[in-house]
């Protein structure tokens, strides 16, 4: 199963306690997947997803919010080879009246003027909003290949209006319009593991954590090791350069006209082509640290320079 997949798998299984929460996530579900018809007293919402953990959790949210049991209908794509799960519900079923004008007033009517802010107006509401927006239409790619977290919304306001939810926990998601829809998303994986965590999936939180912690070591090591071979190609042309002025040299006026500490310096660094500074030192007599050998080759260097 894709990383998708499993965090709504997750977040399926995971319900509201308060009352408030349950109409919230409900609210988003309805907002996200439905289509409504009619009004309060007259009309009906009808729930269309090919996610079965969905529509089992829209079922079960009825439910528990309203004490309202209805089943699903199971259609085949035209593709044939996935479902579409459908939930009407309406004032003809068997329980019309009081209870559809519930679920109406307290989840489907969100254009109405103040909704939003009464639904929303607890941060656990929010968190449970946010949850049934991803379960309608939200994805994830695996965090082992890149970090991209997305809902695609049906509108641009829907968009706008998620958007607002999402950065009330300082979280700042975009939006694109990819396909004439809109696209809430986020490619930071600090916003990704925030907002996993906000909608309460702690489990795709722990298996994100633990891909980022390997690509940090992975990221790491390679840095490190980028660092040490850059090391290794300046110390080796410094010595080649080193070599080819020392040679300049003894060709052109030879050692024996070098003061001592330099004709020293001068056939150390051609018996030891290939070491650094800090082990040059140890070969002369005495010992000289790496800013004394790095002194000398500077001289002979200069004398190099004047030669040419």
């Amino acid at each position: 199963m894709s990383f998708s997949g499993d965090i709504k798998n997750e977040l399926a299984r995971r319900f509201p306690d308060e009352y408030h929460c349950l109409l919230a996530e409900l609210a988003a579900i309805i907002h996200y997947a439905g289509s409504l018809s009619g009004n309060a007293e007259c009309g009906s919402i009808m729930v269309e997803t090919e996610n079965v953990a969905l529509a089992k959790k829209y079922l079960r949210l009825l439910r528990r919010a309203f004490d309202i049991t209805l089943s699903l209908d199971i259609r085949k794509l035209p593709s044939g080879k996935r479902n579409l799960y459908r939930i009407a519900l309406s004032t003809e079923t068997d329980f019309a009246g009081d209870r559809f004008s519930r679920v109406w007033r307290e989840t489907a009517d969100w254009e109405k003027p103040g909704f939003q802010e009464c639904l929303l107006e607890y941060n656990c509401c929010r968190r449970a909003f946010i949850r049934g927006a991803f379960l309608t239409s939200g994805s994830m790619s695996d965090p082992g290949k890149s970090y991209h977290f997305e809902v695609v919304c049906r509108t641009q306001k829907g968009a706008e209006e998620l958007c607002a939810v999402i950065e009330t926990f300082d979280i700042h998601p975009k939006i694109i319009q990819r396909k004439n829809r809109p696209v809430v998303y986020l490619k930071d994986s600090e916003s990704i593991v925030d907002i996993l965590n906000v909608m309460g999936a702690t489990g795709a939180l722990m298996r994100l954590e633990n891909v980022r912690i390997i690509k940090d070591m992975k990221n790491s090591a390679n840095r490190q090791s980028n660092c040490d071979s850059a090391n290794i190609n300046k110390i080796v042309r410094a010595a080649v350069r080193q070599v080819e002025e020392i040679r300049l040299i003894e060709r052109n006026m030879g050692f024996s006209q070098l003061p001592p500490m330099l004709r020293e310096m001068a056939q150390v660094r051609l018996e030891h082509p290939e070491e650094s500074l800090q082990e040059l030192g140890t070969y002369l007599n005495p010992p000289v640290g790496k800013s004394g050998v790095n002194h000398r080759l500077k001289k002979l260097s200069e004398i190099a320079e004047t030669l040419r």
